[in-house]
């Protein structure tokens, strides 16, 4: 089944009664945020679709491996959005599975109108290299490269 658009369901949930909420939970399950449609799960279950294995994103994303898989159980959470784009840059994943890895992950989406994140967009399509080779990208337009963790000077 398809994930509906956020506004999809607002409209559903403006003509739904209180008894019909079950039913409603029921038949958009694969639009609701749940531990089964979790960022973990949706990222975990692509990169096997995609045959990469979670050590290798982490090296690619130059993430340190144990932070990473600390990141994809779960067990710690980062506010930073570069790193989860890291990890999704070296996980091939598309702009779309991107913006939706970053919804799931509760963080704003990459943005059409932000030079930074226009650029970024640019490179997802296009996958330039390495994950050096963008920040190099980004540095060359005059913009923060993408961040692993800390404090970015």
């Amino acid at each position: 089944m398809q994930e509906k658009e956020t506004k999809e369901l607002e409209k559903v949930l403006g003509k739904t009664h209180l008894s019909d909420y079950d039913s409603f939970v029921e038949d958009n399950r694969d639009s609701m945020l749940s531990a089964s449609n979790s960022f973990s799960t949706y990222v975990k279950g692509l990169m096997s679709q995609k045959g990469i294995s979670q050590q290798t994103v982490f090296l690619n994303a130059d993430v340190p491996e144990r932070y990473g898989y600390k990141l994809l159980s779960g067990e710690k959470h980062t506010k930073q959005r570069d790193v989860i784009l890291r990890l999704c840059y070296a996980a091939e994943f598309t702009l779309s599975e991107t913006q939706r890895a970053l919804k799931k992950y509760g963080m704003s989406e990459l943005y059409a109108k932000d030079e930074r994140d226009a650029l970024i967009m640019i490179v997802f399509n296009e996958r330039p290299g390495s994950i050096i080779d963008v920040n190099g990208l980004l540095k060359e337009h005059g913009h923060l490269p993408l961040r692993t963790s800390g404090v970015q000077e």
